[in-house]
């Protein structure tokens, strides 16, 4: 098939091709470290071990149909195949029955990422062998040709329309590649290359179109696009550049023909006036790919400047508490924190977007916005007193009864304004993103630059191990962050060893406090010694309450990384039962008093809460107000 190249795209393939063999091998300018390298302690750890006792670990178990279904085996679709029942009420929020068919692939590789990432985290025996069973499973569905995705081979690369071929992939393959990094087994290395293979024979380079399936909705499709992701990481774990090739194939292709998510499409990105509208997870996932092909093709400031664009347009719709507009479709809105949602699927793919930026980067704003993504907006999605989340929330949350702050919506049969271990009356979509978020935060936690530097670029309690000029290093992150903002790092070393420490210092930083001397650089405290084999180094940081303001000229009172918010005294409701000790929970409230903000407040932050006063907008009284971390919420409100 004939590609119309337009001069953009001519241009870009120009740019490419001027690569010179440095660039290419150079995947950034930090390198990520094999997944493993750095595990989960402290706190986050034990939240961990929570999910993965709790629906993170079970939903094979609540919703089996769709965890089970052969759909990569005996199962895989074929042209007559009839649309899955995924078992949601399918309301007004309905869209076309076509993407019901992929939907199974997405819930279960989704998840099977999660859960092995959790448990290979976590050293759990058990849970490895689950999934090392499921990895060869996986392995045993690939065709000798190395194709590997749901489709039977009359089906297979031949559409016209909505299909799930490149996502379907995309979710698997996430898993596998980690699972092989993990264990360093070379047949599920060995799978992948030719899977990805078998893709780059059946859609060839600048010589087809995977992204022209038609005028209808193409939500799967364009979903696809992330399967840059798995090139990424190919490129990464080879230097064949060819992935770097492939993966500006995609985003190009994706721009020429039409799409049902055209946020990211480089001429929406061009055009001033455009205005984010798309359905929220696509947005940000999509962020992913437009940043590889920009930071691949680094030479062509068409590019560069688009991505700006693109980063400038998604800040427009974050609140401050990092909640990316996902409720579900962003509609031309600015981020409000009671009038617009976020949708959990869509804080795990901003939150990764963001990882994958610093990567690429290096620079420390990424970081700082992964952060705030999961401290605050997605640990306030967690129940906190019940294995299960939010499929949606608002910063301001004043009820959790189905629908956005109690509003009617009489022609949907969907409730996502609820808490629940898997939201299968919408889709079982949320809940596994919501395990693969952590152990994706803990992975890009620790990252190298050049050959002796290590870079602490998002804070949390870890340990990572890894080595120096061939001396191994273990350092452990001891602390209670973002709870907290005093860190020991202790350092153990085969032998006393010359290398530079980074550690990222955030933005709201006013004094860091260490006996160590030190520079900073970009951001960075860094500090360049020799170790010894038993070292450790102490810092603190110093901060203040800080005021922050949405579109709506909501304020928000931050301290250090948190968001905090007024809690909101509630009454729970119990629903629909999976199992035991898996239910979903709906919360009335009991108070209905809401409060503004007070010009010239004097706030204090004492004994991990800030204590400021706030003016009842009924009574008109100013009263004192004790906000908590927005994190241990259910009803709250965050913005006065």
């Amino acid at each position: 098939m004939k590609i119309i190249l337009t001069g953009i795209v001519i241009f870009i393939l120009l740019a490419f091709t001027h690569f010179s063999d440095a660039q290419a091998v150079n995947n950034g300018k930090f390198q990520e470290l094999p997944f493993g390298s750095i595990k989960p302690s402290g706190w986050i750890r034990e939240q961990m071990q929570y999910d993965i006792d709790g629906f993170v670990g079970h939903l094979d178990q609540l919703v089996p149909a769709l965890i089970n279904d052969p759909i990569y085996g005996e199962g895989r679709l074929a042209r007559n195949s009839k649309s899955k029942d995924p078992g949601n009420l399918k309301g007004s929020n309905n869209r076309e029955d076509d993407q019901y068919k992929w939907w199974d692939s997405e819930t279960q590789s989704n998840w099977w990422d999660g859960y092995m990432r959790n448990v290979m985290l976590l050293d759990d025996k058990k849970g490895i062998e689950k999934s090392r069973d499921h990895v060869y499973k996986m392995l045993a569905t690939q065709d000798d040709d190395g194709y590997i995705g749901i489709y039977d081979k009359e089906s297979r690369y031949k559409f016209h329309g909505e299909n799930g071929e490149l996502w379907a992939k995309t979710t698997l393959l996430r898993g596998l590649l980690a699972y092989y990094e993990y264990t360093g087994d070379k047949k599920v290395l060995d799978c992948v290359t030719r899977a990805v293979d078998n893709v780059m024979q059946n859609y060839p380079v600048f010589r087809s179109d995977p992204f022209n399936a038609g005028n209808g909705a193409t939500e799967g499709v364009a979903h696809g696009l992330t399967f840059t992701d798995i090139l990424d990481k190919m490129y990464g774990l080879t230097g064949d550049k060819k992935y770097l090739e492939y993966a500006l194939f995609l985003y190009v292709n994706f721009s020429e023909y039409h799409s049902s998510e055209t946020d990211a499409q480089l001429q929406k990105i061009q055009d001033k006036n455009y205005k984010l509208k798309g359905h929220g997870v696509h947005t940000y996932e999509l962020l992913r790919p437009l940043a590889v092909a920009a930071f691949f093709n680094s030479g062509n400031q068409e590019m560069q400047n688009a991505l700006k664009t693109y980063l400038e347009r998604i800040e427009q719709v974050t609140t401050p508490a990092g909640g990316a507009i996902g409720d579900e479709w962003i509609g031309g809105r600015v981020a409000d924190a009671t009038g617009t949602g976020y949708e959990y699927c869509s804080l795990q793919e901003l939150l990764d977007s963001y990882t994958v930026l610093l990567q690429k980067s290096g620079d420390p704003t990424y970081a700082g916005e992964a952060e705030q993504i999961f401290f605050n907006a997605a640990q306030g999605s967690r129940n906190p007193y019940h294995s299960c989340i939010a499929y949606l929330k608002t910063d301001n949350s004043f009820q959790m009864t189905g629908t956005k702050n109690g509003e009617a919506d009489p022609d949907s049969n969907q409730t996502r304004y609820k808490y629940s271990p898997a939201h299968q009356d919408v889709a079982v979509c949320c809940n596994p993103n919501a395990g693969r978020i952590t152990p994706y935060f803990v992975q890009s936690s620790w990252m190298k630059e050049g050959e002796n530097t290590l870079v602490a670029a998002m804070l949390m309690p870890n340990v990572l191990k890894t080595s120096i000029d061939g001396s191994k290093v273990i350092i452990e992150d001891i602390t209670q962050y973002p709870y907290q903002n005093q860190f020991i790092f202790k350092i153990t070393l085969d032998k006393p060893t010359a290398f530079t420490l980074k550690i990222r210092r955030p933005s709201w930083v006013t004094q860091v406090q260490t006996n160590e001397k030190f520079t900073i650089e970009d951001g960075y405290i860094t500090i360049t010694r020799t170790f010894q084999t038993h070292d450790e180094l102490a810092l603190t940081f110093n901060t203040e309450v800080r005021v922050a303001e949405d579109a709506g000229n909501n304020r928000y009172f931050l301290y250090g990384a948190l968001v905090f918010a007024n809690p909101i005294e509630a009454t729970e409701v119990a629903g629909r039962k999976y199992a035991k000790d898996f239910v979903d929970y709906t919360y009335e409230p009991k108070d209905a008093t809401r409060y503004e903000f007070i010009n010239d407040n004097k706030a204090e932050y004492r004994d991990g809460k800030i204590l400021l006063n706030l003016r009842n907008k009924t009574t008109g009284r100013v009263k004192p107000i004790e906000l908590i971390p927005i994190g241990k919420t259910i009803l709250r409100q965050a913005g006065f």
